[in-house]
């Protein structure tokens, strides 16, 4: 997602989007969680989801003001998670991983 349209050109978007969600798999789960990971704090994506259906859990990494990651917020089915790059918006992940075939 990315929230400036100012970053935005014909060519795409010039610069990290301002979040990213990753839809956990067993063949995609290391490169998302390492390299992913390490990629999207270097280059400064400010909200990091890692979503894991079998799970039906959410992890939302957030970049601080050091550059870095803290320790994820962790939320389950039963949750609703406000998104911080986008004031207002709430995402219900009992609709989400209700839609959802395990």
């Amino acid at each position: 997602m990315i929230c400036d349209p100012g970053k935005l050109d014909k060519k795409g978007c010039l610069g990290a989007p301002d979040l990213i969600i990753e839809i956990l798999s067993p063949s995609t789960s290391r490169t998302d969680r390492l390299e992913k990971f390490n990629l999207y704090e270097q280059v400064g994506v400010k909200e990091y989801w890692l979503v894991s259906p079998d799970d039906k859990m959410v992890e939302i990494f957030y970049l601080g003001e050091d550059g870095r990651y803290g320790r994820p917020k962790i939320y389950c089915e039963t949750d609703t998670v406000e998104l911080k790059v986008l004031a207002k918006m709430e995402v219900d992940l009992g609709a989400v991983f209700g839609a959802v075939m395990v």
